[in-house]
């Protein structure tokens, strides 16, 4: 029986991938637990292994991007033949991405005038913020309807297609460029979620200086750096201030006492986000050694998809500029930006004295958190991170 090679999900927000290669040829025979493919997505590339023994028969090209629970190929029995088409029910039937014409000259599924037209959530929010009518669009998704990916690629063409007399899209006047590198794989992926994530939500930011002098003793004495310090204080300032402990989804704002921190780490090409699971019942030692066995495997391209998901609240350290503006993460309400610390002098109890001091700024979706519950939290970790005492 032809066992099907679907794009997994490898993300809270993932809806499509990249086949950057395969690994197997076509007629190959394949073990199960082998790796017959390689995934990039928006976080992280991905090693896809075989779910069952077989022969080897892709029904995409090496470079195709598929959405998720799109077919890839299938692994087949001895004198098997791949299927031509997939049946997902007794009168519907889906095609794999190679087997799809391109977008616009499909025959679109007749439907009533005036009735819904087929399509996900996500696409009906993707067009509307791209102006985009979805009458016009061709649909690839399961069941004739249209996906994300769908009304991306749309957009894309048309936007494309609006000024043919502007080479590559330079406009006139500039010189000559020495480089041109395409928005594509993670690079085109982060800009994608970057746009998405300021058009679909209501970003405002505070930003507050605190102390760490204290907090600067206070870890170097735990043997600990002070992100994971800051990760641990940030888990205990939200379980002060629930709320922001939020995700929205849709129209739902979902709510959790368990707080797992994503924390941003640089890569050469872009960023991953890795999830500290349960910081606030954890200890700092244990913060500790979770940050830096997370930030070692991003950096050594070893994270597993699994660590990439569940995050509830997000801190990014650039701890290269004195303050900066960071961008939500797909679906979560919170997230903190790390700044430099530096020596300044300030007032403490009628004297000017130096302390090191470091600007934190407050990213929250006034979608789902007031001003006034974001001030509360900066408040609750400001008076954590100038009493690290207190920290359990």
């Amino acid at each position: 029986m032809a066992t099907p090679i679907v794009m997994p999900r490898l993300g809270d927000f993932m809806t499509e991938g990249v086949v950057t290669r395969f690994t197997k040829s076509q007629g190959e025979n394949v073990n199960q637990g082998e790796v017959i493919a390689e995934i990039e997505t928006e976080k992280v590339n991905y090693d896809l292994e075989a779910t069952v023994s077989g022969i080897f028969h892709p029904s995409v090209d090496a470079g195709a991007t598929v959405a998720v629970d799109d077919v890839m190929g299938y692994l087949l029995d001895e004198g098997e033949e791949a299927p031509a088409k997939e049946s997902s029910d007794a009168s519907t039937t889906k095609r794999t991405r190679r087997d799809r014409p391109p977008s616009g000259s499909r025959k679109q599924p007749r439907r009533k005038e005036g009735s819904p037209v087929p399509s996900t959530p996500g696409a009906r929010k993707l067009a509307a913020n791209l102006g985009v009518e979805l009458e016009k669009i061709t649909p690839t998704g399961p069941r004739g309807r249209i996906v994300e990916a769908d009304v991306r690629n749309f957009a894309e063409s048309a936007a494309s297609s609006k000024d043919e007399n502007i080479l590559s899209g330079l406009p006139a006047g500039h010189p000559d460029p020495v480089e041109e590198t395409q928005l594509r794989g993670m690079r085109r992926a982060i800009a994608n979620n970057m746009r998405k994530s300021l058009t679909e939500t209501a970003q405002y930011s505070f930003f507050f200086e605190v102390d760490v002098t204290d907090a600067q003793v206070y870890r170097r004495e735990a043997s600990v750096g002070l992100t994971e310090f800051l990760i641990k204080a940030s888990g205990e300032a939200i379980k002060r201030v629930p709320a922001m402990n939020s995700v929205i989804a849709g129209d739902t704002i979902y709510r959790f006492d368990q707080v797992n921190i994503a924390m941003a780490v640089a890569l050469e090409n872009g960023l991953v986000v890795p999830v500290i699971e349960d910081v606030g019942n954890k200890s700092l030692k244990q913060v500790s050694e979770d940050v830096k066995s997370l930030s070692a495997q991003a950096r050594e391209g070893k994270i597993r998809p699994d660590q990439l998901v569940g995050g509830t609240f997000t801190i990014s350290v650039l701890g290269s500029v004195d303050g900066f503006t960071p961008i939500l993460n797909q679906g979560q309400v919170g997230l903190l930006g790390v700044g430099r610390s530096t020596q300044k002098p300030v007032v403490k109890k009628g004297e000017i004295v130096i302390r090191e001091m470091m600007t934190l700024s407050l990213t929250g979706d006034h979608q789902a958190i007031d001003g006034a519950v974001a001030g509360n939290f900066c408040r609750r970790l400001q008076q954590l991170v100038e009493n690290p005492s207190r920290l359990p």
